[in-house]
């Protein structure tokens, strides 16, 4: 095997624990919940937007950090710090105390995820990047295809807490061969630290908006509380813009959005985030609370639609290579809003596993296995060879900041759990799907160059 495919499996393997850790915990939350009956829906989801609005946060701070100390030691760093922080979540004797741990994990996972690509994009040719980029997502998509069932044995056979110690079983043995394997890289013009205030800005900024969605129910949405929330977010948010515009070293280098391809592509990963992680959580919750499944069974029951997504997304990527990412992010995002809809039209308080809810998953999972492959590549298709960590972070930190708004608005739709709640979430997120395929026509004709860092931000 030649070596380029042997650093994309390694670095894959940290990329498959980080995102089954997603899937995984999403499907024992309902456990999680049983196991702190003292703590509301809206305080429990900061189990996972505690992590998403971390994630979001320090992607760019620790994209830069590794193209400033070294790529390798940032990846290998990041899964000694989500492995340690996985032992306290699986510890964790109070809510807060997994909250921090979630905390934590976000920093590890923070670190993993930009530079597992940056130590691969490098060692792959331009007009093969596409191909890379959708197997390492197909990486993550089988992660996604697997975590429900396994997390659903885990929790039946001993309870939630080992879904997070099963991360030491893949981790541990992932750092021997990536200590050997990869290669160090850096950007040897990079001499300014990352820019830590502006990392809390947006951690602050983030967190004040979903704080305002998530409680806006239990506080009033004209309570001062709520009003101070969304306040705040925006005082913040501008401190934010304001500081990422002046610093020498910004959390969201402004120049990248110049490059057409990769602005348009963090809009589109912006607002199909927002779909795709309240998609995760609402159907997990549906089927253990309106269908009264067991957490095995409602496992086993999402299963088909990531199994369409590890089938569908290597095919978005040799088309994106091919004829470029719009040819899938169109088709994608709207198959992922039909399927969406076929669930809002036809899931009722009486289960109909296989006539209603398999044909819509595998929709959904057509589509999501087109488009976000699709967005991935085209954020990284003209960008230059020193900036692949940190433009791969700053998209995906706009996919997070749509996990943070998709659970918040998820929870808030939700409200008291039942048909007619799910019936609008779904709704809501039909219609970021739709808005994804209108943001992909805006892609046009994207094709893989290698520009100097010079022409590209000029």
């Amino acid at each position: 095997m030649a070596h380029r495919w042997k650093v994309l499996v390694v670095t894959s393997v940290a990329v498959f624990m980080a995102l089954l850790d997603v899937t995984i915990v999403n499907i024992a939350f309902p456990d999680i919940r049983r196991a702190f009956p003292g703590d509301t829906l809206a305080d429990l989801s900061w189990v996972l937007n505690a992590y998403n609005v971390l994630f979001a946060a320090v992607l760019v701070p620790a994209g830069r950090l590794a193209d400033r100390i070294g790529r390798k030691r940032v990846f290998l760093a990041g899964i000694a710090v989500f492995l340690a922080a996985s032992v306290v979540c699986g510890l964790a004797v109070s809510a807060p105390m997994l909250i921090a741990g979630r905390a934590v994990q976000a920093l590890g996972a923070a670190a993993l995820m930009p530079t597992s690509l940056a130590l691969t994009l490098p060692e792959f040719p331009p007009e093969q990047r596409g191909t890379a980029t959708a197997l390492a997502t197909a990486t993550g998509a089988v992660a996604a295809a697997f975590g429900p069932t396994v997390g659903g044995l885990l929790v039946e056979w001993q309870g939630w807490r080992l879904v997070f110690f099963v991360n030491l079983l893949i981790g541990i043995p992932a750092l021997i061969p990536a200590v050997r394997m990869l290669r160090e890289g850096r950007d040897e013009s990079a001499t300014a630290w990352p820019d830590a205030l502006g990392a809390a800005l947006l951690a602050g900024g983030v967190g004040a908006l979903a704080l305002g969605i998530v409680k806006g129910e239990d506080w009033g949405w004209s309570s001062g509380a709520t009003l101070a929330s969304f306040a705040a977010a925006v005082v913040l948010l501008a401190l934010f813009a304001v500081r990422s515009a002046r610093h020498v070293n910004p959390v969201l280098e402004l120049a990248l959005f110049r490059i057409r391809s990769f602005g348009v592509a963090g809009a589109g990963s912006l607002v199909f985030g927002i779909g795709f992680f309240a998609f995760l959580l609402c159907n997990v919750l549906f089927l253990t609370t309106v269908w009264h499944y067991s957490i095995l069974t409602a496992g086993l029951a999402v299963t088909p639609g990531p199994i369409m997504v590890a089938a569908f997304a290597p095919l978005s990527g040799r088309l994106a290579d091919r004829f470029g990412p719009r040819v899938t992010a169109v088709p994608g995002g709207l198959l992922f809003a039909a399927g969406n809809l076929l669930l809002m039209s036809r899931m009722g308080a009486t289960p109909h596993y296989w006539s209603d809810f398999v044909p819509a998953v595998l929709v959904t999972g057509t589509g999501i296995g087109l488009t976000l492959p699709a967005f991935t590549a085209a954020a990284v298709a003209n960008l230059p060879r020193a900036r692949f960590a940190t433009g791969i972070a700053v998209a995906t930190c706009l996919r997070q900041i749509g996990a943070v708004l998709g659970v918040a608005t998820l929870v808030a739709l939700l409200g008291r759990p039942d048909v007619t709640a799910f019936h609008n979430a779904w709704t809501m997120i039909a219609l970021t799907g739709a808005l994804a395929a209108l943001v992909g026509v805006a892609l046009g004709r994207v094709t893989a160059t290698a520009p100097t860092l010079e022409r590209t931000l000029a």
